[in-house]
C-alpha cells in the first residue's frame, strides 16, 4: 500500500480543486473542452487555460453592452460566432491594462501585461477555439486570423563563474556581518541555504522541481535526484561533488527538524517546517544575490548560468537540451547559442591571409 502522496500529485489534486471552481462559473462548451484536452495536458497547464479564458469571457462582459448584465456562464456557441478578428485585436489591446473584476476570490485589481503574457493569453484562446471549430460547435474561427505578438529574444541573465564563487562564498560566510534577529535566522537556515543554492547551481534544476523533491529522490550512491519534469515525466539528473557535500551537511542538519503533519517528506523545509514554496525560494535566491550582484539573479537565471557553462565546457547543445529538459534542442539552441560567439572571435583569428 502507499504510504504517502507525492509533491506533485498534491499539486495535482489541488488544481482539480481550483479547475473545478473557475469552471463551475464558465459555459458548458467550455467544460466539454477541458474534458477533451485532459488527458494530454497537465494539471498545471489545464488551471492556466482556465484562468486565461477567464479573463477572454471577463471582457466580453466588460467591454460589449449587451452582455453586461449577464453572467459568464450564460454566454453562447453563438456570442462567439459573431465574434471577428478585430474584436481579438481589441482583447489583444485590452491585456494590456485592465481592470479584473471583484468576483469574491480576492482577485479584483489592475493588471498587466507585457508581449508575452499576451501571447500566452492568445494562444490559451486560439486552443479552445480551433477545438470548437474542429467539432462543428461554431462556423468560423477568427483566432486563426489573429498574428501572434513577435516576442524579441533578450540576451541571457547569468551568473559570471567569479559572481557563482562570490555567492555560495556569501552564502556560507555572511553571518559574520548579520546581528539580532537576521543572525538568529540565519543560523537556522544556513546549511538549508547553501544546500539548496549549490543544488540548483550544479544541476539546472527549475525551481518547482527543486521544490518538489523527497529525501526519497536522493540516490548518494550514483549522486542523483529522481524529478518530475514540467510535462509530468521522471528524470534523473546527476550531481558532482559539491553538490553531493552541501545535501549531506543539510541532511545532518535537518536530523533536528520535527515536520509538520503531511511535509514529513519533503526535502526542503521553511522555518514553519513545511515544504518550501516556489515563491520562497524565490525569495531566497534574490535576498543573497542581491548582496553580491546588481543583475537581477532570479532561479531561472541559477539554470541560465548551469546551462551556459555546461555548453561551454563541452560544447554539445544536445546535452544541454537533455539535461535541462528541454523537450526541443531548437530551444536551447536559441538560449545558448549566442555562447558560439567567442568561437566565432576565435575562427576570426585563426585565418591569415597573408604570412607576416
Amino acid at each position: 500500500m502507499k504510504d504517502r502522496i507525492t509533491y506533485r500529485e498534491q499539486t495535482d489534486q489541488e488544481n482539480i480543486l481550483r479547475l473545478r471552481e473557475v469552471l463551475s462559473g464558465m459555459p458548458s462548451f467550455v467544460r466539454d473542452y477541458f474534458r477533451a484536452i485532459d488527458a494530454r495536458s497537465t494539471t498545471r497547464t489545464r488551471i492556466s487555460y482556465a484562468y486565461d479564458l477567464r479573463i477572454f469571457f471577463e471582457f466580453l462582459k466588460a467591454q460589449n453592452p449587451l452582455y453586461k448584465e449577464q453572467e459568464l456562464r450564460d454566454f453562447t456557441l453563438e456570442d462567439l460566432n459573431l465574434l471577428t478578428a478585430r474584436d481579438l485585436e481589441e482583447y489583444m489591446e485590452y491585456l494590456k491594462l485592465y481592470d479584473a473584476p471583484e468576483n469574491g476570490h480576492g482577485s479584483s485589481g489592475r493588471y498587466s501585461n507585457g508581449l508575452s503574457g499576451i501571447k500566452r493569453k492568445l494562444s490559451s484562446l486560439r486552443s479552445l477555439f480551433t477545438y470548437l471549430y474542429k467539432n462543428e460547435m461554431i462556423t468560423v474561427n477568427p483566432t486563426a486570423l489573429i498574428d501572434m505578438p513577435k516576442i524579441r529574444e533578450k540576451n541571457i541573465i547569468r551568473l559570471d563563474p567569479d559572481e557563482t564563487a562570490i555567492l555560495l562564498d556569501y552564502v556560507e560566510n555572511c553571518g559574520q556581518v548579520l546581528t539580532g534577529r537576521a543572525l538568529s535566522y540565519y543560523r537556522k537556515t544556513r546549511e538549508r541555504d547553501i544546500a539548496l543554492l549549490t543544488l540548483l547551481l550544479g544541476t539546472g534544476i527549475r525551481v518547482s522541481e527543486c521544490v518538489g523533491l523527497d529525501l526519497e529522490d536522493l540516490d548518494f550512491r550514483n549522486n542523483g535526484i529522481r524529478i518530475v519534469r514540467k510535462g509530468g515525466n521522471e528524470s534523473m539528473i546527476f550531481f558532482g561533488e559539491e553538490v553531493e557535500q552541501a545535501l549531506k551537511n543539510y541532511l545532518e542538519a535537518r536530523k533536528g527538524v520535527r515536520a509538520c503533519p503531511g511535509h514529513e517528506h519533503a526535502l526542503f523545509y521553511s522555518t514553519q517546517r513545511k515544504r518550501l514554496t516556489v515563491k520562497a525560494v524565490e525569495n531566497l535566491v534574490e535576498k543573497y544575490a542581491s548582496a553580491v550582484t546588481i543583475k537581477h539573479i532570479t532561479p531561472h537565471k541559477l539554470r541560465s548560468t548551469y546551462g551556459t557553462t555546461l555548453y561551454k565546457e563541452t560544447g554539445d547543445i544536445y546535452l544541454v537540451a537533455d539535461v535541462l529538459g528541454h523537450k526541443d534542442v531548437n530551444t536551447t539552441r536559441r538560449h545558448y547559442a549566442a555562447m558560439d560567439d567567442e568561437r566565432r572571435r576565435s575562427a576570426a583569428k585563426a585565418v591569415k591571409l597573408r604570412e607576416k
